[in-house]
């Protein structure tokens, strides 16, 4: 592709884009599917010729579903959404039965480990909180409550013998398909655990 003219993004690596009197055409790849979209029409039918001469493939039209997104197209614009993507993780968390709220989560609202609880699946709990990140690319809606729960996935608690700096992370799955990850060190000096070991010896 950059033999081609395009440039591949600094943020996704699947993603190129080629920029030619003020239009711009991008396409993105995710293992055999692909995404030409812009508004350089005159360049996205030289990009398609020249996959075409380089790649067996097959032109499905117009997007209507990548990676979990379904797409609808209106007089009125793009709408993107994931309900099927929902439906899904409804039925596999067996919640498919519940009503809906406005709220997902109340603000300011804190988890805590309770004592008397049944133990949790980890796997279980890391896989589901995935999904709901890739849920809230088109669900802005629900990203405040997935990032209070995204904090309690997975974390090594001040593991860096060097500064006490805890070290957090995230993969989401689409179709047991890597599709995003993520970890962070996390810029917050965990004090409250060095105030425990000071007072306590």
């Amino acid at each position: 592709m950059k033999n081609f003219g395009y440039k591949q993004s600094n943020s996704d690596h699947t993603l190129f884009l080629k920029h030619r009197k003020g239009k711009i055409t991008a396409l993105i790849i995710y293992v055999d599917d692909m995404v030409v979209t812009g508004d350089d029409h005159d360049e996205i039918d030289c990009l398609q010729r020249h996959l075409t001469s380089e790649f067996e493939m097959k032109q499905l039209g117009d997007l209507k579903y990548f990676l979990g997104i379904e797409v609808a197209r209106s007089k009125h614009g793009i709408f993107l959404s994931q309900r099927k993507y929902i439906l899904d993780l409804l039925t596999e968390t067996g919640m498919l039965g519940c009503k809906p709220v406005d709220t997902p989560i109340e603000q300011n609202h804190k988890l805590f480990h309770c004592l008397d609880a049944t133990s949790t699946d980890k796997g279980r709990y890391q896989r589901l909180v995935g999904k709901l990140i890739y849920l809230s690319h088109t669900r802005p809606d629900i990203a405040y409550a997935v990032c209070v729960i995204e904090g309690y996935t997975d974390a090594d608690w001040a593991g860096s013998a060097d500064n006490r700096r805890s070290t957090s992370g995230y993969f989401t799955f689409v179709g047991g398909n890597l599709v995003t990850w993520r970890t962070v060190i996390l810029v917050v000096t965990i004090l409250l655990l060095s105030l425990l070991e000071i007072s306590s010896a």
